[in-house]
C-alpha cells in the first residue's frame, strides 16, 4: 500500500488513548498494510497505529530475523490479560530515531486480540523474548504511553534524549512499578 510518515517524540498524537476497531473494514486493512510496509521500510520490529498518525487500537510486530521468512502479526483491539515476571530490556522506537535506554518490562505476557481478518485469538509470549517485550512496547502506544516513561535510569534516558536533540522526559508521565523493580532488584 503505503510507506507512511512515522510521527516523532514531541508530537501530541503520540501521548493521545486510541479508539477501539468497531469493524474490520477495507479502511483498516489499509491500515494494517500501510503499518506493515512503514515498519518493514524503517527495519523496525512493531510499529502501531498512533505512530502514523491513526489513533486506532491497531499494531503489528514481526520479531523474524536473519534468513528467517517474514512472519507479520496483526493485533486489532489488543488486550494484555495476564503479566508475570519482570526483565531489563534495551529498547527503542522509530518515535525516537536511535535512542535507546534501558527499560523495565514484563517476562511473561498474554494477549488477546483480532487478526486483520477480525478473528479472535490469543498469544502467549514469555522469558521476555523480543516477542513478550515488543507487544507491551506496540500495546502502550495504543494508551498513549511511551518506552521512556518505563525508563530504569531518568537521568540516563534525559541524557540520550537530549544527545539526539528530542523533547526531555515528562516527569508526570514515568511509570512507577514497584513490583516490576523489586524483582529486578531481587534478580541482580
Amino acid at each position: 500500500m503505503a510507506i507512511r510518515k512515522v510521527l516523532h517524540y514531541g508530537e501530541p498524537s503520540l501521548r493521545e488513548k486510541s479508539k477501539e476497531v468497531h469493524k474490520v473494514s477495507k479502511k483498516i486493512s489499509d491500515l494494517v498494510r500501510d503499518l506493515l510496509d512503514t515498519m518493514y521500510a524503517q527495519n523496525g520490529v512493531g510499529l502501531a497505529a498512533p505512530q502514523i498518525g491513526e489513533n486506532v487500537r491497531v499494531f503489528v510486530i514481526d520479531v523474524a530475523t536473519g534468513n528467517e521468512p517474514l512472519n507479520p502479526i496483526v493485533f486489532i483491539n489488543p488486550k494484555i490479560i495476564k503479566k508475570s515476571g519482570a526483565v531489563k530490556s534495551n529498547e527503542g522506537c522509530l518515535s525516537f530515531p536511535e535512542a535507546y535506554t534501558d527499560v523495565k518490562r514484563y517476562k511473561n505476557v498474554m494477549i488477546k486480540a483480532l487478526n486483520e481478518h477480525g478473528k479472535p485469538f490469543v498469544m502467549e509470549a514469555k522469558d521476555g523474548t523480543l516477542l513478550a517485550r515488543a507487544i507491551q512496547h506496540e500495546y502502550d502506544h495504543l494508551d498513549g504511553i511511551l518506552f521512556i516513561d518505563h525508563c530504569m535510569n531518568r537521568f540516563e534516558a534525559e541524557s540520550v534524549l537530549q544527545k539526539y536533540s528530542l523533547p526531555p522526559l515528562d516527569p508526570e508521565k514515568l511509570i512507577e512499578e514497584k513490583e516490576l523493580e523489586e524483582e529486578l532488584a531481587n534478580n541482580d
